[in-house]
């Protein structure tokens, strides 16, 4: 004889026996190398366990019509339901009244517990759990009736109206199907990975029962309980809170008390191996030693509280776990692994010296050869593609801006052509040979501003400027390759951030400088007209030196030096009013004077709105506006699309905007020169020799420009599992400095700026994660491909010259504007600055103010602005020549601030030198500020560290 309601789950008998595996052979399923990484879990030695999730399912309509329904469910973060609207809330912290959970320990504690259950369905978990001996035959028949009912899901697969199940379960037998059916297209089911495990919380109100009752189950093997969940995944654990009527929602909140246990890593993990009640109580205790109480009227229950966009590690609470698996006596050690191995570490096999002249090289390329094939067949991956295009258009910007100043500052010498040639050439070659291929070679500011100092000695000493600097590029790679023989890329251990930020806040600042300062110059030139001044001028002709009257043509400028001509490509010509014109003897143009927008004034509206246009652009990325494929790419292209639009507005309105200079044809700029440059052209001898002394200060300025920019992208926490290669890397920038200086293009380094970018277009992160939590991030796809085809590209994009001459320079500083606004915004020294100007009440909880004094924060401030100054101050002066010098000072600086602030603030504020982090495990570091007890001094630890310099090329 079957029970009311048995027939339901008897034809989704066969489900139950499916083995999970195919039952998660869905989209999203099977084994990706995408997966979940190592937690912190993994990493202590703490098995690992599947993703749980929880439903509850509530009991209503007592007492007239009873049902069950689905009212809310849990990964790590909680959704209701919100009857009303018919939908899901948005996954939110879930918070919970303490008598809740001591109703719910009390309830467990008198009620049935069964671990490690052999029911192998529905039918039999059912009749296992109504075995109470408080139960007559009669409502034990009743229970399980209830108990067998098919309960109402909100399920909403893509382009249908909400699916919920019959209020009328016994009606709907006949169509059995359905349900099932709805399960499987759940999109639900997508977002969880293979593997996981469901969770089961039956809670409500029986006016028949006199007492209440409680049942804990976990099933030895996890089965699939037919419809009872809304997504067909095998349960691991049942739990049943059930009793007669009370005041207020007491089962309710007891069934979403027990879900949010579940939904707990540590007391999951805990009830999986737990052996009898006693550890299960044990289990809710500990979590209740955790739970962070809220005094009453202080806040608004209704409130729902967003997830974190990061969650806190879970260490602390895991160390206990690491001491039930192997003892006591791991506890010392497994503490002194946590405390001292997640931030100072042991340097990296890469930066350890062999003693032997070139070892270093060699160990490089013996550890990179072995990568080598997979560096190509890693790249065979849709999002190489898409990186490809976001690098390229990078690039291309990036070229084009400094193209166009290298052009300006070497007065012609060379321009966007050689700026296109020298990155193509450069950068393949460096993919190919280069110990980090993720690396993008560019111009940089500091070079770009050792070229502008180069060139001006030259000018002002009447060298040839080209001679020269290949001299000084040849010097550069012999000085480079010493330092490649010699191991001196190990020296990059005392690279910390406070040199990185200083180096950061220099490139940044003259990003600004130089876009501030070339919109300054062009105002001068030409002036905004005042009130009553003409509004439009007209382009004039009027006699020349010699008398004659020379023709208005659009021709390339004779002195580049003189901003007028130069933007305008006019010789003979000038943008006067009417009547300044008459009066020099000049006449007008054309039939009628042609009048010509204002051009100071439009060049500074193209320059504020390509900055304030790829400013609002990047900030849509992090909006809640379109979705969210529209706002990454509105996000990544921001600085491209602003150059576009720009160039749009300016093509539209006719304006006469100074544009980019690029030559017509593929030669380069500079007129009368080949390809290779002269030995010493019209310079003398003795001049090969003594360019070796600017030469030793670029090689510092290389090597530091080189090697932050190395560090920053093999830091631990991008999780590169191929290693990096910084004497294989400066191996390859010598030679390709050599190789530049000869053929006259520019000098290229790692730039920090698109590296990163291109690294983040990269970013492997797992293709499931739970409600409300972003996606884990799993590491960076590592290859050579990439790179090489954006580079291949950019040669071809030599043949745009034709293009590239309408783009507005005013565009190009608002762009380069925008790159030195985002840089300096992304490090932790703007955040101190502005602590500077903000009063205590009103200043951020930062983390390194609750363990560092305010005026200990302050004076570490004021050093760093006192070395930023003082390397501008030379950067500006006659001795700009020796500020690379001043960059590697830095370092020193920073060594002795240890005389200065203790190990523990500058843990806080910056990193450990090598030294220290050796002495740490010998001596320890304790607080020097502590109340007793388990106060925040141990925070530290169990912060992810990631880089502090993060720059988005956009």
């Amino acid at each position: 004889m079957k029970l009311p309601g048995q027939e339901e789950f008897e034809v989704s008998s066969a489900c139950e026996n499916v083995p999970t595996g195919e039952l998660d052979s869905g989209p999203g399923s099977g084994p990706s190398p995408d997966g979940p990484s190592d937690t912190d879990r993994g990493e202590l030695g703490v098995p690992k366990d599947p993703l749980l999730f929880i439903q509850l399912n509530e009991l209503l309509g007592w007492p007239q019509a009873l049902e069950w329904r689905e009212t809310g469910r849990w990964v790590l973060f909680e959704e209701k339901l919100e009857v009303g609207a018919g939908r899901w809330s948005v996954p939110h912290v879930p918070t919970l009244a303490l008598p809740s959970l001591q109703k719910l320990r009390s309830l467990l504690a008198e009620g049935l517990v069964l671990l490690d259950c052999p029911a192998q369905s529905f039918l039999e978990l059912v009749e296992q759990v109504t075995r109470v001996e408080s139960l007559s035959p009669e409502l034990r028949g009743q229970l399980q009736a209830l108990l067998l009912q098919r309960p109402q899901h909100l399920i909403q697969p893509i382009g249908t109206r909400p699916c919920q199940g019959s209020a009328h379960p016994r009606e709907a037998s006949h169509n059995e199907e359905a349900p099932l059916k709805a399960q499987h297209q759940n999109p639900l089911r997508r977002k969880l990975p293979p593997g996981a495990e469901a969770g089961v919380v039956l809670a409500g109100e029986l006016g028949f029962l006199a007492q209440p009752l409680g049942a804990f189950v976990r099933l030895r093997d996890p089965v699939v309980l037919g419809p009872l969940t809304e997504v067909p995944l095998p349960s691991r654990f049942f739990c049943l809170l059930l009793g007669p009527s009370t005041l207020g929602k007491g089962y309710h909140e007891m069934g979403r008390a027990m879900a949010v246990l579940l939904s707990d890593p540590q007391f999951q993990w805990s009830v999986r191996r737990a052996s009898n009640l006693r550890h299960l109580l044990a289990a809710l205790d500990a979590f209740l030693e955790e739970v962070t109480v809220l005094p009453p009227g202080r806040w608004d229950p209704t409130a729902r509280i967003a997830p974190p966009k990061c969650l806190p590690s879970q260490h602390k609470r895991l160390l206990s776990q690491l001491r039930e698996v192997q003892g006591p006596s791991a506890r010392h050690g497994a503490l002194a692994e946590d405390r001292y191995g997640h931030w100072p570490q042991a340097p990296s096999p890469e930066l350890q010296r062999t003693g032997r002249l070139f070892g270093g090289l060699v160990q490089d390329v013996r550890r990179k050869a072995s990568w080598y094939p997979s560096d190509f067949l890693d790249a065979l991956h849709p999002q190489c593609f898409s990186a490809v295009l976001y690098i390229y258009l990078a690039t291309v910007t990036n070229a084009i801006t400094f193209g166009g100043l290298l052009g300006e500052a070497t007065n012609g010498a060379q321009g966007v052509l050689e700026s296109f040639l020298g990155t193509a050439v450069a950068g393949a070659a460096f993919c190919l040979m280069a110990g980090q291929p993720l690396t993008i070679l560019s111009s940089t500011g500091p070079v770009l501003v050792f070229e502008r100092l180069l060139f001006s000695f030259s000018r002002d000493y009447s060298l040839d400027y080209l001679p020269f600097r290949l001299w000084v590029g040849i010097w550069v790679a012999t000085f480079c390759l010493a330092l490649v023989a010699t191991e001196a890329s190990v020296l990059v251990r005392y690279f910390t951030r406070f040199t990185e930020e200083g180096f950061c806040a220099l490139i940044s600042l003259i990003f600004i400088y130089d876009a501030v300062g070339k919109m300054l110059s062009l105002t001068s030139a030409y002036p905004i007209q005042s009130p009553g001044y003409p509004a439009y001028g007209c382009f004039c002709q009027y006699p020349d030196l010699g008398g004659n009257e020379s023709e208005w043509t659009r021709t390339e400028p004779k002195d580049r030096n003189d901003i007028s001509s130069m933007d305008l490509g006019l010789v003979n010509a000038s943008l006067l009013p009417p009547p300044e014109c008459a009066r020099r003897g000049g006449q007008p143009r054309g039939p009628s004077c042609h009048a010509v927008p204002d051009i100071a004034f439009f060049s500074l509206l193209l320059f504020l709105t390509s900055f304030l246009l790829a400013t609002a652009l990047k900030h849509v990325k992090a909006s809640r506006f379109f979705p969210s494929v529209v706002r990454r790419v509105l996000g990544d292209f921001s600085s491209v699309l602003a150059m576009l639009l720009g160039c749009g507005l300016d093509s539209f309105l006719g304006l006469a905007t100074p544009k980019l200079t690029v030559p017509s044809e593929f030669k380069p700029t500079l007129p009368g020169r080949g390809w290779l440059v002269s030995p010493f052209g019209a310079n003398p001898w003795w001049l090969s020799v003594a360019a070796a002394l600017p030469a030793l200060l670029l090689s510092v300025l290389i090597f530091m420009d080189q090697q932050i920019t190395a560090v920053i992208l093999n830091r631990a926490e991008y999780k590169l599992q191929k290693g990096a290669g910084f004497h294989l890397d400066l191996f390859c920038v010598a030679l390709l400095m050599l190789l530049t200086s000869v053929l006259g293009l520019p000098w290229y380094v790692s730039a920090t700026v698109i590296s990163l970018a291109h690294m983040d277009s990269l970013r492997r992160e797992s293709r499931a994660c739970a409600l409300g939590e972003p996606r884990s991030f799993l590491g960076i796809r590592e290859q050579r491909l990439t790179g090489l085809v954006v580079f291949i590209l950019t040669g071809t994009s030599i043949f745009l010259a034709p293009v590239l001459k309408f783009i507005p320079m005013p565009v190009l500083y608002g762009v380069f504007l925008y790159m030195g606004v985002a840089a300096i915004s992304s490090i932790q020294f703007t955040k101190r600055v502005q602590l500077l100007l903000m009063p205590a009440k009103h200043q951020p909880d930062l983390l390194l103010l609750r363990h560092v004094p305010l005026s200990r924060v302050h004076l570490f401030t004021a050093i760093q602005l006192a070395c930023l100054g003082l390397l501008w101050i030379i950067k500006s002066t006659p001795a700009a020549i020796i500020f690379p010098l001043m960059l590697l000072g830095l370092v020193g600086v920073r060594k002795a601030l240890e005389r200065v602030f203790s190990p523990q603030e500058l843990l806080w504020l910056d990193e450990l030198m090598p030294e220290k982090e050796r002495s740490i495990p010998e001596k320890g570091l304790e607080p020097e500020y502590s109340l007793g007890g388990d106060s925040e001094d141990s925070e530290l630890m169990y912060q992810p560290r990631a880089p502090e310099i993060n720059i988005s090329v956009n």
